[in-house]
């Protein structure tokens, strides 16, 4: 059976929401853990644009991997957890994935299930979500906030590009970043022919920032935007 994922990012307006959506980043984690037909998950905060190492306060978002698509779908429709986000947000979206290539640990295990055969037999019209993450080595951590502004800029010019956002687990410490694209075409033109980009990735493996990483490429299958009534 193929997996299913999503990824929901609730945006929230009000102080107080913000408030409520920050305390959730530790009492989130009961309802969470005992979620029925859940196989993993991650509560993210995020950061301010271009990856700066600061909170973005009105972003949060919520990373989970199903048994199937019905799972899924009865949390979305039976969550308390759930409601109590969608009724303190201003909006938010649930895209939902299938995982198609992933390489890497998260945790010490590899959370998405996929066939070889899938990354090949995904259609070239289809929207491409990737996911990187790394927990970042403390006596690494200047040296690599340092870099940060240099190394997005490859994503400045990459014109397949639709929506990047950086979170993170842990503060400064345990990061990650989803990126959506056009397609897979655009995504592969702009890791394998940008020469910015396969600097920065050569710049990765020469300091070994990282004490853990994860990169792992999605079938976009839906986005469903919901603003809150």
């Amino acid at each position: 059976m193929k997996q299913f994922v999503t990824l929901t990012e609730f945006k929230f307006n009000s102080f107080q929401s913000k408030l409520w959506a920050f305390f959730m980043m530790q009492f989130a984690h009961q309802s969470l853990s005992k979620v029925q037909g859940q196989e993993f998950y991650k509560l993210f905060g995020s950061g301010k644009s271009n990856f700066n190492p600061f909170p973005d306060w009105s972003t949060y978002a919520i990373l989970q991997t199903w048994k199937s698509k019905e799972d899924a779908t009865n949390f979305f429709e039976k969550s308390q957890l759930y409601k109590r986000y969608r009724q303190q947000s201003k909006q938010h979206k649930i895209i939902e994935m299938q995982p198609i290539q992933s390489r890497g640990l998260w945790n010490s295990k590899n959370p998405f299930r996929f066939k070889s055969s899938e990354i090949s037999n995904t259609p070239s019209d289809s929207k491409i979500a990737v996911i990187t993450r790394a927990s970042i080595k403390p006596s690494k951590l200047l040296e690599f906030w340092k870099a940060v502004p240099n190394s997005q800029k490859p994503l400045q010019n990459a014109v397949d590009l639709i929506y990047t956002k950086g979170y993170g687990e842990v503060p400064f410490f345990e990061m990650a970043t989803f990126s959506l694209w056009k397609s897979i075409e655009g995504l592969n033109k702009f890791a394998y022919q940008s020469q910015e980009h396969v600097n920065v990735i050569k710049k990765t493996r020469q300091i070994n920032w990282y004490s853990e990483e994860l990169f792992a490429r999605f079938r976009v299958l839906d986005i469903k935007k919901i603003t809150s009534t």
